[in-house]
């Protein structure tokens, strides 16, 4: 396979719609981080899924994305594997019982083992497996600061800002416009908790995808010529416990989750 040597190289590859499916806010950004190797081609998942009319060389380097899950979460089991889960349970907010760590996400208790496995009730799923890892790997513990701010004001999340509005805060922000009384019971069916005059929203939800990293959606219902808006606000040690990246992932996968839960109730 020919080596490719510079960003334009890979972005010549690439579908050049800066899409964000990679978690990076341009193609061109992601070029770069394939330069530097942090990023592989096959984590672009329109140019994973393409057809094959692309030369020969420029797929060979293609990893199924289930293979790169599975990579990654056995990195992070690795990770885990290195760690006292009984120092691990003061930092993260979980407890430790039975030579396992347990964490509670959106009001479930999820297990992990010193290998790094993870076991529920409930069903689980890369989609929670590995940020509820990443969590127990990053978090440095603290207390919460009880500051809300929105994405874009955390530490590392300005550039990232843009593509956490597309991605996440415009399609909740369609779920509560169009089925805004299923939107207000979410609360009750993770765990949260409904909180009064929050930024003067009309619904304010808080919800725990993990202990020590709350989230606060807030509505605001259309009035007169005012448009509907939305916003999603992160306690502001959001990073001690997570990087921007997986915190943009949570976002991502809990507002998927929503999605999921609307379709089954239309």
């Amino acid at each position: 396979m020919s080596e490719l040597k510079n960003p334009l190289e890979v972005y010549k590859l690439l579908p050049q719609s800066n899409c964000g499916q990679c978690y990076l806010p341009t193609c061109l950004a992601f070029s770069a981080a394939v330069i530097k190797g942090d990023k592989k081609l096959a984590d672009c998942p329109p140019l994973a899924s393409s057809t094959t009319d692309q030369p020969a060389e420029k797929v060979l380097a293609r990893e199924s994305t289930d293979r790169q899950l599975a990579q990654h979460l056995a990195s992070l089991s690795r990770d885990v594997e290195a760690i006292d889960l009984s120092v691990a349970a003061q930092r993260t907010g979980g407890y430790f019982a039975g030579g396992k760590l347990a964490v509670q996400c959106l009001g479930k208790d999820f297990w992990v083992d010193q290998a790094g496995q993870v076991s529920s009730q409930c069903h689980t799923h890369a989609g929670l497996t590995i940020p509820l890892l990443s969590y127990i790997v990053q978090s440095k513990g603290g207390d919460l600061s009880g500051n809300w701010v929105p994405f874009r004001e955390l530490k590392n999340g300005a550039a990232m800002s843009p593509l956490f509005v597309k991605r996440c805060e415009k399609p909740l922000k369609l779920i509560a416009d169009t089925h805004t009384d299923l939107f207000a019971d979410l609360v009750s069916m993770f765990s949260g908790q409904r909180t009064a005059n929050q930024f003067a929203a009309d619904i304010s939800l808080v919800l725990y995808p993990l202990p020590k990293l709350p989230v606060l959606i807030c509505y605001w219902q259309p009035e007169d010529d005012l448009a509907s808006a939305i916003n999603i606000f992160f306690d502001a040690t959001a990073e001690n416990h997570l990087n921007i990246e997986s915190i943009f992932a949570l976002g991502t996968g809990l507002v998927m989750m929503f999605e999921k839960i609307v379709r089954q109730h239309i």
